[in-house]
């Protein structure tokens, strides 16, 4: 990279092509978005099929830059090893990787039903679902396409994980005054470790492959608008300092950041962008 390069050359990402797992997800499509947005080539990969080529055609469309939607189950090798040989006979080369997919439970009474949810009742089959996708698919991803980075002598991975990733949550906004405290919603054991777990390799990924080009670093967001409750947003809304959850692009400069040459110098950080959540 040519230390006299301008600001707007440093963030462009023209030619550059960035698998995004969870790609259909609602941040997931936001990331592709951003790629798109600086003139790179966003590959969608995630179960839903449909969902994927839908999203990544529309990114495409919207955006006037090739995309690519792949359907894959990255908790298995073999199709993370899929996901690459696509990925090279389509563009020859792949620079980014952003592991974002992962089991987010929504936290609502009709998704997380009776007291399953507590530590004393969580299943090792629901702990090993979420693991299975979050930590050991990024760590698949991380392995195969870290490693063809590697040999390129230049790439980025970019691990998405949760302002929970450094503190516990506050299991005081979902409780329910009418529910007994054996029964009350809690937000899972297995999202804190899947997120803390992210950080650790993150640093593990940076110190690596640093020889071979290889950065990494972590983007840890606080909570998105969706479709909240009202009493469950004001809680956690009394919480951060700014008064308010995350806009879904509100992300997306970060991510840019993150995965371009204009933050050549880092690796191994957790950036994170809650608002202020984790100031106080």
């Amino acid at each position: 990279m040519s230390q006299t390069a301008s600001v707007r050359e440093l963030f462009d990402l023209t030619g550059r092509v960035a698998v995004i797992t969870g790609g259909a997800g609602l941040l997931g499509v936001r990331h592709a978005e951003a790629i798109a947005e600086m003139g790179g080539t966003p590959v969608l990969v995630d179960l839903n099929g449909q969902a994927t080529q839908r999203r990544a055609e529309e990114v495409a469309d919207t955006f006037g830059v090739k995309a690519l939607g792949i359907q894959a189950d990255i908790t298995r090798p073999e199709a993370v090893s899929n996901v690459l040989k696509t990925v090279l006979a389509a563009f020859d080369r792949v620079d980014i990787l952003i592991n974002n997919a992962a089991n987010n439970p929504k936290m609502e009474p009709l998704e997380m039903k009776s007291h399953a949810s507590r530590l004393e009742h969580f299943s090792l089959e629901t702990w090993n679902e979420d693991l299975a996708v979050s930590l050991t698919g990024s760590f698949l991803c991380s392995q195969i396409i870290g490693a063809e980075m590697a040999r390129q002598k230049k790439g980025v991975i970019l691990n998405i994980a949760s302002d929970l990733s450094v503190i516990a949550p506050d299991q005081r906004i979902y409780q329910d005054s009418s529910v007994p405290s054996e029964k009350q919603l809690v937000k899972p054991v297995s999202y804190s470790v899947v997120k803390h777990g992210l950080i650790g390799l993150t640093r593990y990924l940076a110190t690596y492959w640093a020889d071979r080009g290889v950065r990494a670093n972590a983007l840890s967001p606080g909570g998105v608008y969706t479709n909240h409750d009202d009493t469950f947003l004001q809680r956690l809304t009394n919480l951060i300092p700014l008064g308010r959850m995350a806009q879904q692009d509100e992300y997306k400069a970060a991510v840019v950041f993150l995965v371009s040459d204009a933050s050549s110098y880092m690796t191994g950080a957790n950036i994170i962008i809650d608002g202020g959540r984790t100031v106080w």
